[in-house]
């Protein structure tokens, strides 16, 4: 894998200037994309969706925080909220277990390191999207991501795989790349997951009936 030394460099002298300038309160915002041919870029004012925060100077980035321990408790908690969600908005079940056991593993507390909250892991700008006021709501929570969800399958003729890579990229990088799946690891490796347990939580119902 090859990096970008001269965006290296730049973003080092980048963050050298904004720490003297504006002090250690003030954070320079560090992005990274590893393209097609392997290649890593650095930056800090990311062209597409496809690259991920990876450090802010002066200012640690928070460490995401989900409880596995309660995994199988909050499953069945959440299970006939889950199922009359899907029925509404007519999404597989199996599906929103699935990018909910990735996503969070039923933690309604559950925070990530970008600040996605929640069982399905709301971003604020998806939240407001979808009418949700407090993501730690599990309800409403639920709604809003099923919501989402539901939209990238519309959006994307409910092929399943652009629809997941929608959901952890973002609609504008899978339609940025062609309607494909990013060339990205994080998300590729996500759609596979997602896929299995789809697949996994489908014959767990089916033997609930």
């Amino acid at each position: 894998m090859r990096i970008c030394f001269r965006q290296t460099l730049v973003l080092v002298l980048l963050l050298s200037i904004g720490c003297l300038v504006s002090g250690p309160s003030s954070a320079v915002e560090v992005y990274r994309y590893v393209d097609s041919n392997g290649r890593v870029h650095l930056t800090d004012r990311p062209p597409h969706d496809g690259y991920q925060l990876i450090q802010k100077a002066g200012k640690k980035l928070r460490m995401p925080r989900i409880n596995f321990r309660d995994k199988d408790a909050n499953r069945k908690r959440f299970a006939s909220k889950i199922a009359e969600v899907a029925s509404r908005y007519q999404v597989p079940e199996a599906l929103i277990h699935a990018v909910i056991t990735i996503e969070s593993a039923y933690d309604p507390n559950a925070i990530s390191r970008a600040g996605a909250v929640g069982l399905m892991q709301l971003m604020p700008a998806t939240a407001k999207r979808y009418g949700v006021a407090d993501r730690r709501n599990p309800s409403a929570n639920l709604t809003g991501g099923t919501l989402y969800l539901k939209d990238l399958l519309l959006r994307f003729d409910s092929n399943l795989e652009l629809s997941l890579a929608g959901y952890n990229a973002g609609e504008n990088a899978v339609e940025k790349f062609g309607n494909r799946i990013p060339p990205f690891d994080e998300t590729r490796n996500y759609v596979r997951k997602v896929l299995k347990l789809y697949s996994q939580h489908s014959a767990e119902l089916s033997d609930d009936v």
